[in-house]
This record gives C-alpha cells, structure tokens and sequence, in this order.
C-alpha cells in the first residue's frame, strides 16, 4: 500500500515550526502568516494583533498543535492563549482587538472641579447633592474629597522678581507622590567587606506611603522599652547591613501587618516594607533567620525579657509604690498551650480547644491587672502550673526589685499546699480558688460586700470572709488561709458555694472577690497583678 508524502512544512529557513504540521513566518514590515501542511491558512499586516491572536486561537481550536506550542510559538504564555481562546467562546473575534488602556479621555476631575466640589461638600450637601450640582458622579465626589487638594496659584507682585508691570504666576511645588529609594549599594559593599557596622535608616519625603500606618505603633514600641532592653542585653550584632534594632524593628512591623513568621516576609513587597525601615528594601527570610539565630544563640532571651518586666514595671501608669509599703505588686500567672506546626519531634499536650493531645509548647504568662503582658516562660516539657510557679518565684523577685509582698493569682491548676506555704515564706501571698469538697459555710455568716473597681464603679457580692486550715503532708503541721466564699447559681435554679483561698489578710473581702473575678475572667484563669487603691498603694503593673 503506498502512501502520499506530506508536503513540505516550511517555505522559508526563519519560519518558526508549531507542532507537527504548523509553520509562523512572521517579519516587521509584512506582518504574518501561518502555513498548515505548507498551505497558507491565515494572514495578516503588521500592527493587526487581533489577526494574529485569532490565527493562534483557531490552531489550536482545530487541534493543529497543543497549547503549549502554539503559545511558544506566538511568544506568548499558555495563561494568555488560554484568555483569548475565551473571549472568542464568549464575544466572538471583536474581543481581541486590542483596546485602549487607561482613560478614554480628558479626566473631568480638574484642580477647578476639585476645589467646587469640596466647598459644596463643606457647605453641608450630601455626596449624592454634590455630585448632582457639580455634575459627576458619586464616585467622582469621593475621590475628589480623598484627593490632596490643589495648591493655589500664587501671583508675583510688579517688581518680585520680573520687571516692573509684569505678573508671574508661578505654582507651589508638592511632594512626589512615590519616589524612588535612596540608593544604598556603597553601603552594602561596605557590609559585604565588613566595613558598616550597620545602615542607618534614610527616609524620603513622599505623599503616600505604602504601610505608612506601621509608624503609629512606634510610640508604643517605645513604651515597651525592646528596642532599648535588646542594645543594652545584645549589644549589636555582627557588622552588616541589618543591624539589631532594623531587624527588631522589621519583626514588629510584620507582626503588626498579620505575618509573625520569618516566612512571611515573602508576602510583602520588600521595597515598600523597606521604606517604612529607611532602607531600600526590607531583609530577605534567610537573613532574617540568621540573624534572629545569632540573638538566640547568645542565650539571653530570658535578660531580655526580664529587662522590658522591669521598664514595663517602672513606667506603668500609678505603678512605683512606695518602698515603705508593704504590698508591691499583684500579678496573674496561667499557663497556655500552644500548637506546634513544625517538623521537629515533640511531645503531645491535651488542647483545650482541640479537645484531644497535639504536639504542642507550654508557655506560662505572666500579665498585670490590665492584662498587658509582662514575661513569657517556656515551660518544661510535662511540667505542672505549681512547677512553673516554684520556678518563676525568683524571676518575679528579681523585676520586683526589693523584698516587699506580692499577690499572685492563679487558677486550680496551681493549688499545692506546700507550694502557698513555699510562697509565703518567701514574701509572696497567693489568690486562688479552693480545690477538692469541703463542708458549705452556714448562711448566716454571708453578708455584702463592696468594692469600687479602678474605673470607679461600685460592685457588690454577698460573701462570708472566714478562714480554714490547710494540712501540710504527714507531719501534722498546718497553713492557715483566708476564705472569702460566696453563694452562685447552678442549673435546675439551684446554688452552690465556691471559695477563693488567699494568704493576705489586710485586703478587704470585695477586692478579694474583684481581683479572683479578674483572674478568671479577664485572664483565662491566673495571673499576678498590682495593689489597687482599696487602702492599698497602687503596686506594680508587670
């Protein structure tokens, strides 16, 4: 059986070939043409895109070629074939004529039609008046009112620098809305010779900024004391570019914006997160692991932390009782799981939310009245709330300063008679609630009780304020505690009673009650706050 030899693809030696049986010759002056089976099937003149898109379209409608050559053939991605190949299904050739972009015409929007608009919107007229009187839409309204408003024209008086009888109308310069980075390639030559200790931040003016609104936390960031607490605990880091406070300064700023995660620097534009920093752009993922493994290798988070504890202890609002008085400050203290997604092995923790053991971290946080943070512990490995409270007790002496009481509140998970008779007798009273059954207190010992909270409202509760004896193991000796216990409802419109446990004995039983309520419900079950101002000196906030 004999079989007719196709013909000849290519009718010239520059014709780009697309699969197997397609040919493109295409040149700037005459435009192209597309040969199937060395057949002339399409052309057309140069300048005539929507010709060509069509061409490439229809060689691949009639399966000439798959997509991926006919798109390498045309020089174009499978993504944009892919779009032409729709446009034709929905609207027909007409659509890949190529259209215009940017404004058809003259923008309406005039320094003129600006300075009418606003004076109308100032005058009391709605957005839907406004732009009814000066004929525009709403939208237009509204991007006129966001708009910068013009700088007036300012008129040379006769003799201002011009000859006598002339005027001058010269107009004001303003600020470039973007501008370009300040070039910094001799400093990061001087980095990579080890020659820059680190780039200062340079900053441009610019009338609109990119995450300009990072900025507004600086007043916070500065009342934190990190920056400050981290040069005086590191020091600096090695010579480069990024120095300690850029990259400190770079992972706030991307905690603020939602990526607290060194990885997360890849979903910002480096160049605008870099401006906010006064570089020329933000620090890459590897340099910011790097760097942030030299702070961790030194091995002084826990100076660091224990630095901002104590600024944050010395610029609190009324914090700073006097060094005569006995109570210091009153803290909470609760511990918190926190799921691991690494791939590191480690062990499993019950999560309260999840309901079931994950791998997690234990962390314990520390937390003032106010519930601002004031250090966070990693904890061992397996490690119980009343561990991590031995543990912590030295730290919490150490950002106190001197040896006056302070109230620790904590939740069950604390409760060990040996550990409130260990904090005792090293200067510290607890606040907690009472663990296990115990014998209900007769009604007629409860009466009201008030406190007026720090925002000055009164709050009442009917309490009885009684006390009880603690055994401490076998040896017979005993704890006496405070009780403060109360009355609360229970399903079925029935009550019970519950009884909050502490070791200071001068604090009246309503701020008893108001600080447990704040430990439970305002802190998730523990914390240590500050003397409040029920005849007690405003302590220290941590």
């Amino acid at each position: 059986m004999t079989a007719q030899p196709p013909l000849p693809l290519v009718p010239e030696p520059d014709a780009v070939v697309i699969g197997a049986a397609a040919v493109l010759l295409e040149n700037e002056t005459d435009g192209g043409r597309v040969f199937l089976n060395g057949q002339l099937v399409w052309g057309w003149d140069a300048g005539q895109d929507d010709l060509r898109r069509l061409a490439a379209v229809q060689l691949v409608r009639i399966e000439a070629a798959r997509v991926n050559e006919v798109a390498a053939g045309f020089g174009v991605t499978a993504e944009s074939l892919r779009r032409w190949r729709k446009a034709v299904a929905g609207e027909g050739a007409s659509a890949l004529a190529p259209v215009k972009k940017g404004p058809k015409g003259p923008s309406v929007l005039t320094g003129e039609k600006i300075i009418e608009i606003r004076r109308r919107h100032e005058g009391g007229a709605s957005l839907r008046a406004t732009a009814q009187a000066a004929g525009v839409s709403t939208d237009t309204v509204r991007r006129a009112l966001a708009s910068r408003p013009p700088t007036p024209a300012r008129t040379m008086a006769p003799g201002e620098g011009q000859p006598s009888g002339e005027s001058i109308t010269v107009a004001q310069p303003g600020l470039p809305v973007l501008p370009a980075a300040t070039d910094r390639s001799v400093e990061r030559a001087a980095a990579r010779a080890g020659l820059l200790e680190c780039a200062a931040p340079v900053f441009t003016p610019a009338a609109r900024v990119p995450l300009a609104g990072l900025f507004l936390a600086l007043p916070a960031l500065e009342a934190t004391g990190l920056l400050a607490c981290a040069k005086a605990t590191f020091g600096a880091l090695p010579d480069g570019f990024y120095g300690l406070e850029t990259v400190l300064l770079d992972a706030v700023f991307r905690a603020l914006a939602g990526e607290p995660r060194a990885e997360g620097a890849t979903r910002f534009d480096p160049a605008a997160l870099g401006r906010v920093l006064g570089l020329d752009r933000a620090p890459e993922v590897k340099t910011i692991r790097r760097k942030l493994g030299l702070l961790a290798g030194t091995g002084k988070a826990d100076e660091l932390l224990r630095a901002m504890a104590i600024k944050h202890l010395g610029t609190s609002t009324g914090s700073g009782g006097e060094p005569g008085e006995d109570l210091a400050a009153i803290f909470y203290v609760d511990g918190h799981v926190r799921a691991y997604q690494g791939t590191k092995k480690i062990g499993k923790v019950h999560s309260t939310r999840l309901k079931f053991p994950v791998p997690a971290t234990e962390e314990t946080w520390v937390s003032d009245t106010t519930g601002a943070p004031v250090l966070v512990v990693m904890a061992e490995p397996g490690a119980a709330l009343t561990g991590e409270l031995r543990r912590l007790l030295p730290s919490l002496r150490t950002i106190i300063g001197d040896d006056r009481r302070v109230l620790v509140g904590f939740d069950r998970g604390g409760w060990s008679p040996a550990l409130f008779a260990h904090m005792t007798a090293a200067g510290f009273d607890v606040l907690t609630w009472r663990k296990g059954s115990t014998e209900d207190i007769a009604e007629d010992h409860f009466t009201k009780v008030t406190h007026t909270d720090d925002r000055g409202e009164p709050r009442s509760w009917i309490a009885a304020d009684s006390h009880v004896d603690l055994p401490l193991g076998a040896t017979g000796e005993v704890l006496r505690m405070r009780q403060i216990s109360r009355i609360v409802p229970t399903r079925g419109g029935r009550s019970r009673q519950i009884h909050i446990l502490t070791t200071t004995w001068e604090m009246p039983a309503g701020e008893v009650i108001y600080r447990m309520v704040l430990c439970v419900a305002g802190f998730g079950g523990g914390g240590v706050f500050a003397g409040d101002d029920a005849g007690f000196p405003r302590g220290v906030l941590i």
